[in-house]
């Protein structure tokens, strides 16, 4: 089902054939005509889904569209100080679609024969005009498998031609007039993104784009988060806006993944800190659970405790599930017992409504059946090197988070502190709060993690 589902969400209009990214949703039974608001909330989120698709699947179509995915972030939803805007307006020119959609002539005046052929029959400009009757919005009308041997050519051939005459049609659209754009630097969905690309720097094996999540961190810590309170918004005028649960704890899941990708001692004392916040100024004392608003927010009518999963994830779950890995990162019995006491408040919806309640669900199974840990210290770049590389020779290990910690790391807090570096690296493998012996031979970590990794159900 998740297969099918991302191959006709990539094969429809609501993935932007041309210029990568996806819009909002499809406004048509067949998928051929979206909404044309692009949203951050949305690619973050579909981002990291396509990386792991790639491998789960071994599919390396998947992987391609995650990276033209980052691609336009980067060309046109990235602030040149760091950080991600916030939408793309469907309109330009006060008309929606007109950035995206092609008349055939047009399309046939700027390729050559060969190339309009192959970009006719694979992107639809050879049916019917599927946009209001007038015009076309390209999507995957027929797999270029089928494409290349209706004309008689080979499939490399097929490929080469459809590259060439994407690029053209790329390179005539970005003279048109670009749609609008919401520039505000949001906390919550800049903390999805950074997220999304950490988790995909890792799943494609990618370490370079990880500088992108870290320009965006670290505008968030300059102009975010002052005197130790994050706000809802980067920017001159965050200070109106005191940041909500969501903010909070999609960052605090963001800084998580992020220690996976490279180690950084300032990352590890913000999620610390995030993690402070949402137990003292969120925690619903009497029942569990976090308010989306701090106690020392203005009062409003009603504050709700959030726990379905929505356009994006529930912000109790996203919580539960950070505390949850943070505390067994450092051995913090406090932040696992405020993520149970949030499981806990939330069990009737949860049994109501489980299917509203995903994001909940996974921070059920992993206070169950807890995730496994592998600290790995190290010395040197190639000894990091080495015991990177023997992670990945795992293959893909499902719910397992590894950190990667320097000996000059520094002062270490909680458990992290005992996890002490041997020469040549040692890895600690550890679930929940109960560790195996320490590895000191690159060679034996897959043996270990084989048997952790037994059974366990997809993260």
């Amino acid at each position: 089902m998740v297969e099918l589902t991302l191959t006709r969400m990539a094969d429809g209009g609501i993935h932007d054939q041309i210029g990568g990214g996806f819009c909002r949703y499809s406004v048509d039974e067949r998928w051929e005509i979206p909404h044309f608001e692009k949203m951050l909330y949305d690619n973050a989120q579909l981002l990291p889904l396509y990386a792991l698709a790639s491998r789960r699947f071994g599919e390396a179509r998947f992987a391609r569209i995650a990276r033209d995915l980052l691609a336009w972030i980067v060309r046109e939803m990235t602030a040149p100080e760091g950080g991600f805007f916030t939408a793309l307006d469907a309109d330009s020119e006060h008309e929606e679609g007109k950035f995206y959609v092609w008349q055939r002539d047009e399309v046939r005046g700027l390729l050559d024969d060969a190339e309009f052929a192959v970009a006719a029959s694979y992107y639809g400009f050879d049916r019917a005009p599927n946009f209001e009757q007038h015009a076309w919005n390209p999507i995957v009308a027929t797999p270029l498998d089928r494409v290349a041997p209706a004309l008689g050519i080979g499939a490399g051939d097929a490929a080469a031609r459809l590259a060439c005459a994407t690029q053209k049609l790329f390179a005539a659209r970005s003279t048109r007039v670009l749609p609008g754009l919401d520039d505000k630097i949001l906390t919550a969905n800049n903390a999805l993104m950074i997220g999304g690309i950490a988790r995909a720097a890792r799943l494609l094996d990618a370490a370079p784009l990880m500088g992108l999540a870290d320009d965006a961190l670290d505008r968030l810590h300059r102009d975010a988060w002052r005197d130790g309170r994050l706000h809802a918004k980067a920017g001159g005028d965050a200070a109106r806006f005191p940041a909500y649960l969501d903010d909070h704890a999609f960052l605090l899941d963001a800084l998580i993944e992020s220690l996976q990708c490279r180690w950084n001692p300032r990352d590890l004392a913000w999620a610390i800190a995030l993690a402070d916040a949402l137990i003292e100024r969120f925690e619903d004392r009497q029942q569990g659970g976090f308010f989306f608003t701090a106690h020392d927010h203005e009062t409003l009518p009603q504050r709700p405790r959030p726990w379905i999963d929505d356009a994006v994830p529930s912000g109790n779950g996203i919580a539960a599930r950070a505390l949850l890995r943070l505390g067994h990162l450092l051995g913090e019995t406090r932040c696992l017992d405020a993520a149970e006491r949030t499981l806990r408040a939330a069990w009737s919806t949860m049994q109501q409504m489980p299917q509203a309640c995903a994001t909940l669900q996974r921070a059920l199974m992993d206070s169950l059946d807890p995730r496994t840990l592998v600290i790995v210290r190290f010395d040197t770049v190639e000894e990091e090197e080495a015991w990177r590389t023997a992670l990945h020779a795992c293959g893909e290990l499902r719910r397992v988070d590894a950190y990667f910690i320097p000996d000059d790391a520094g002062e270490l807090p909680g458990t992290l502190a005992a996890q002490k570096y041997v020469p040549g690296g040692v890895a600690y493998v550890c679930r929940g709060l109960q560790c195996d012996p320490p590895i000191t031979y690159a060679n034996h970590l897959a043996a270990a993690l084989a048997t952790k990794d037994e059974g366990t159900p997809a993260s």
